[in-house]
């Protein structure tokens, strides 16, 4: 009788243990914010913020299974790619909203890429975006526009999705045309 109870605390521990790795933040940690927030805004009845991230596990779980990789599960810099690129579609649809007079729905998309980038870190902003393509652009000797997708790729590398392309590809334009 004394082995089952020993029995039932090592699963405890086992138990706890899982729990804990629940909340690390490893590749999955954002999937398991994901996951928590979903829960929370369902029991709060939150229908808006519950549809915007059963639509972001959707996105995420479609490029898993494109990449094969729905067991093992995608590392966290793709999972903010592609949480990026979901904000950059609500962003875009909002402008093409307004262009065709219907302040609503832009108000909507604003709503939902406000929900999604608090999943993703502070864009820097546009001064220290300059000073990352004037440092690349002197590390790779760049002087011509002919060298601007080169240097647009590697101020990407650099800061991830912490900047916006479009910022970046128009600073390095400016710096590349002057």
């Amino acid at each position: 009788m004394n082995d089952f109870y020993q029995e039932t605390d090592d699963n405890t521990d086992r138990n706890t243990d899982m729990t804990d790795n629940l909340t690390d933040t490893t590749a999955t940690g954002l999937k398991v914010r994901l996951d928590r927030d979903l829960k929370t805004a369902l029991l709060a009845g939150d229908k808006d913020t519950a549809m915007i991230l059963r639509g972001l596990k959707s996105a995420i779980l479609y490029v898993e299974v494109a990449k094969g990789a729905r067991d093992t599960g995608l590392p966290e810099d793709e999972l903010l790619t592609i949480l990026a690129k979901e904000s950059k579609k609500r962003q875009e649809s909002a402008g093409l909203y307004v262009q065709g007079g219907s302040q609503e729905r832009a108000d909507k998309e604003l709503a939902e890429k406000a929900v999604i980038d608090a999943y993703l870190p502070a864009q820097l902003d546009e001064a220290a975006v300059k000073n990352c393509v004037a440092e690349t652009v002197a590390e790779l000797g760049a002087t011509t526009p002919q060298q601007m997708g080169q240097v647009i790729g590697a101020v990407k590398q650099k800061l991830g999705t912490s900047a916006d392309g479009s910022v970046i590809a128009r600073l390095v334009k400016e710096r590349l045309s002057s």
